[in-house]
C-alpha cells in the first residue's frame, strides 16, 4: 500500500510525521510526504500552490491570544482550500492508496472523501475533543464534570466551530461543487472511521470514557532519525539542572517572552537555561543574558536530553496541574520533544 502524508511543512510537525512514515516504510509500505519540502530522506512532493503557512510565519509569530488563533485558522484554511483543489491530481500521479492527515490541516480529509480513499487522522499537536466532555485544547480551562463545566466545554466547541465557519467559505464552496454533503456545524462529522491518533500519552490526558473505539493514545513519535544536524556549544554545559525553553515553530516572534524566561532563570544561579528562539528573532535582541543561559536559534533536543541533565521533572507537571487544573496542559507541543 502506498501512503500519502499531509501535514504542516514545519519542523515540529514533520519530525513526528516523518517518524511515523519511517516506521510504516519499515513495514513494507510505500510512503510519500505531500505538500512538503521533505524530511528524513523520505520521498516528497511539493504542492503546485504557494506555501501559505511558511509565507505568513513572520507575521503570525508576533501575535498572541485570540489574534494568533484567528490568524492561524485563516492561514490553515487557506492552505486547505488550495490542497483540496490540487489533491486529486497529486494522488493520481503518485498512485496513492490512503492518506494520513495532520488534524490541524482542518478539512483536508474532504479530499480523501471526494476520492473515496481511506484516511487516518494524526494529532501532531494536542488533539481536539469536539464532544464537550473535556475542554477544547485551545482553551486553558480546568477539567471538571459538573453540569456548568460541561456546558462551558460545549460553548467552547461552538465558539471554535463558529470561528472555522467564519473563514471556510472557499472550502464550503469547493465541497458543494463536487457534491459533498457536510454538516459544517458538527466538527466530529468528518472523524475518520478507521483511526484517529494522538501523541498525548493517555496518562497525561484528561480522564474520559467517551472516546470512540478508533481513537488511540500512542505517546510521541520520534526515533532520532532524519533531524537536521545542529551546531551547539556543548562545552558550555555545566552539569547543573537544565531548563530547556522553546516557543515552538510558529509563535516564536515575541522578544519579551524570551526576555522574561531569561530573566526568571537569571534569579536561579543553580540552574542552567538552554533557550531555542527560532528564526524570527536575532539572538542579539534578547539583550544581555546571564552566564547560566545559552541562547541559540535551534538546539539538538535529543542530544541535549541525552547528556543526562533534567529537561523534565514530574514536579513541573504537578505544579502546572495545580495552576491549570489539568493534566493535558503539562504536555509540550511536539516541537519541543
Amino acid at each position: 500500500m502506498k501512503l500519502g502524508f499531509i501535514c504542516l511543512d514545519l519542523q515540529g510537525h514533520l519530525n513526528a510525521m516523518s517518524s511515523l512514515a519511517l516506521q510504516l516504510q519499515a513495514r513494507n509500505h510505500e510512503v510519500v510526504l505531500l505538500y512538503s519540502s521533505g524530511a528524513a530522506g523520505l520521498p516528497f512532493v511539493r504542492g503546485p500552490e504557494k506555501d501559505h503557512i511558511n509565507e505568513n510565519l513572520p507575521e503570525v509569530s508576533k501575535k498572541q491570544g485570540e489574534d494568533a488563533l484567528q490568524f492561524s485558522v485563516r492561514m490553515l484554511l487557506t492552505q486547505t482550500e488550495a490542497i483540496l483543489k490540487s489533491l486529486p491530481a497529486i494522488v493520481q500521479a503518485n498512485r496513492i492508496d490512503a492518506l494520513i492527515i495532520d488534524t490541524v490541516q482542518f478539512y483536508a480529509e474532504l479530499g480523501a472523501t471526494q476520492l473515496g480513499m481511506p484516511y487516518v487522522h494524526v494529532a501532531n499537536a494536542v488533539h481536539f475533543d469536539y464532544s464537550g466532555y473535556t475542554p477544547l485544547c485551545c482553551y486553558g480551562w480546568p477539567h471538571e464534570t459538573t453540569p456548568a463545566a460541561l456546558a462551558r466545554n460545549r460553548e467552547g466547541v461552538a465558539k471554535w466551530t463558529n470561528l472555522l465557519n467564519s473563514v471556510n467559505g472557499g472550502i464550503k464552496a469547493h465541497a458543494e461543487s463536487i457534491g459533498l454533503k457536510i454538516d459544517w456545524n458538527s466538527l466530529a462529522s468528518t472523524f475518520p472511521p478507521l483511526a484517529s491518533i494522538t501523541q498525548v500519552p493517555q496518562a497525561f490526558d484528561f480522564e474520559s470514557s467517551h472516546w470512540p473505539s478508533q481513537f488511540h493514545h500512542t505517546g510521541p513519535f520520534h526515533n532520532g532519525k532524519g533531524r537536521e544536524n545542529v551546531d551547539f556549544p556543548w562545552e558550555r554545559l555545566t552539569g547543573e539542572p537544565l531548563v530547556y525553553a522553546s516557543m515552538g515553530t510558529i509563535l516564536n516572534g515575541q522578544v519579551d517572552v524570551f526576555r522574561t524566561i531569561v530573566a526568571a532563570v537569571a534569579k536561579n544561579k543553580n540552574l542552567q537555561l538552554v533557550i531555542s528562539i527560532g528564526d524570527q528573532i536575532d539572538p542579539k535582541r534578547i539583550g544581555p543574558v546571564p552566564n547560566n543561559a545559552i541562547v541559540v536559534k535551534r538546539a539538538p533536543q535529543f542530544g541535549v536530553a541525552e547528556t543526562g541533565h533534567s529537561l523534565y521533572h514530574p514536579c513541573w507537571a504537578e505544579h502546572r496541574a495545580r495552576i491549570f487544573g489539568t493534566r493535558r496542559s503539562a504536555i509540550s507541543h511536539p516541537d519541543n520533544l
